[in-house]
């Protein structure tokens, strides 16, 4: 169960709220009384009221963090960090949710994590005073530097076959990929829009990229190239 349900005495409102109790019944506990792996004792005591899925229910941050390190995807994430951009919580919320290998913020090392919702507690978190550090160790690692803006030059994201072993790159709110960090990224893609705004969400985007990547590498969703616009005006190619 992943929500608990209250209503008010004389009043039909019932607030949801998220997470479980305290442990029904006797404790998972060993033969000496402790309480037994994954488990969190407090947690069994008070519930668990974390933003964590229901099989998670109970056990230890460590725990956790263990157990998704034997299924995390070979995608990094990474973000720039010049403006204290309120959206890179927001990002590293969603890599947590699609259990991407690692999140990287590069500039400042102090970030906004409010919109992370404590989700970076559950992932692997590296930092790079600038866009070439962060390429020098993409490089060391085998890794390709996939920049997410709609610039000139840019490539439409939605025929582009990405690689499995990648760094999704996002810059700030408003300025997008700073010069530098657009001149190390190997190929720099877009998302195709219909509408009257220039741009999506920060935020937004990354999910769209990172769904992307899943689509292809979980689900092995390859795109079907040579593609043809909605619009018929062009064809375009990765």
């Amino acid at each position: 169960m992943s929500r608990v349900s209250q209503q008010n005495s004389g009043d039909s409102q019932v607030e949801d709220e998220i997470g479980v109790g305290p442990w029904p019944g006797d404790w998972p506990v060993d033969d000496s009384g402790a309480v037994q792996a994954p488990y969190d004792e407090q947690l069994l005591r008070d519930g668990d009221r974390r933003n964590v899925e229901d099989r998670y229910r109970y056990w230890t941050l460590e725990a956790i963090v263990a157990d998704l390190d034997t299924s995390r995807h070979d995608f990094h994430v990474a973000v720039e960090n010049w403006e204290h951009d309120f959206n890179i919580g927001s990002v590293i919320r969603t890599a947590n949710a699609f259990n991407a290998k690692a999140f990287h913020i590069v500039g400042k090392r102090r970030w906004n994590r409010r919109g992370a919702m404590v989700t970076d507690r559950y992932q692997h978190e590296f930092h790079h005073p600038t866009a070439q550090d962060l390429a020098d160790w993409a490089a060391a690692e085998g890794l390709t530097l996939v920049g997410i803006d709609n610039v000139p030059g840019s490539v439409p994201i939605e025929p582009y076959d990405l690689p499995c072993g990648c760094v999704l790159v996002f810059g700030q709110e408003g300025p997008g990929l700073s010069a530098p960090m657009r001149e190390v990224c190997e190929v720099i893609l877009h998302i195709e829009q219909y509408g009257s705004t220039r741009s999506i969400n920060a935020g937004a985007a990354a999910a769209v990229a990172m769904h992307a990547w899943i689509r292809r590498h979980v689900w092995g969703q390859r795109p079907s190239l040579p593609i043809a616009r909605p619009d018929s005006r062009r064809t375009v190619q990765p």
